[in-house]
């Protein structure tokens, strides 16, 4: 026999059914809500690429009797690279993103790395961390494994980690404060036990007080790249005393992100050093 539904039964369905979508609109229109379309892809991250959005962008930095030498960051972004171009504009020094999580290495790793040691550069190679997916131990072996390795050579930057806003998601990758510090460090203890260097730390002071609570233990071993751009590095995470690099545009000339470290170029050899 044919079933009948009731109206009072269809009219219930429709209600539930027009209440759910309301609720699934609200919510893809909450403030932070991500739509996984706008998302970029896995792999594109690169230094910096959250600042302007989260802290803003100033004027250039100012005129001091401070010397300091001026240095570019590049990705597979900048593909290949006219070093000699950035050499003569007075570029001489370079990192150059090598892996990111433990699933993406730059595709334009060996033109950019070893093209910027033939014209004469100081070059290193970073890793933009995605704590979400694998331990710092694990991601530190991937780095050193596919590029971020250390030699003695007076050329050779140690490595960097790049820890920032996560772009692809939650902004300190669904970490607590403790968590994020945990991970950081042992990222930072199996880089050293692989080269024997103390890894160059990449953060912004805005992410680094939200995400590990301005924590102050990293200071005393690991040099700080600061990024802000602005006319000053401003105020600096706790425990560090002044920045050793500071990267401070993503609109600098012949490519994009433009650095400056803290000292003459004969600091940037000691720093290749050890």
């Amino acid at each position: 026999m044919p079933v009948h539904r009731s109206r009072t039964t269809g009219r219930s369905h429709l209600a539930a059914a027009g209440t759910l979508l309301a609720v699934l609109s609200l919510l893809l229109t909450l403030p932070g809500a991500a739509n996984a379309a706008d998302l970029p892809p896995r792999g594109s991250a690169h230094l910096g690429m959250g600042v302007i959005a989260h802290d803003g962008q100033g004027g250039l930095p100012r005129d001091t009797r401070v010397v300091q030498t001026e240095g570019v960051d590049v990705s597979s972004h900048q593909g290949n690279v006219d070093w000699p171009r950035l050499w003569n504009s007075g570029v001489k020094w370079a990192y150059v993103k090598a892996t990111e999580g433990t699933y993406y290495k730059n595709p334009y790793f060996g033109q950019q790395y070893t093209g910027s040691y033939n014209v004469g550069m100081i070059r290193g190679a970073y890793h933009f961390a995605t704590p979400d997916t694998a331990t710092g131990a694990a991601q530190a072996d991937y780095f050193v494994n596919n590029g971020g390795g250390w030699s003695r050579d007076g050329r050779t930057l140690p490595g960097a980690l790049d820890i920032e806003w996560n772009p692809y998601g939650a902004a300190c990758f669904g970490k607590t404060q403790s968590g994020m510090v945990t991970w950081i460090r042992d990222f930072l203890s199996r880089y050293k036990a692989r080269t024997g260097r103390d890894a160059v730390i990449y953060t912004a002071t805005s992410w680094w007080t939200q995400c590990t609570g301005n924590y102050s233990g990293f200071g005393a071993s690991n040099p700080l790249w600061i990024a802000r751009y602005n006319t000053t590095p401003g105020t600096l995470p706790a425990g560090w005393v002044y920045q050793t690099m500071w990267q401070y545009t993503s609109s600098g000339p012949i490519v994009g992100d433009h650095d400056k470290f803290n000292g003459a170029l004969d600091r940037v050899v000691a720093l290749a050093n050890g």
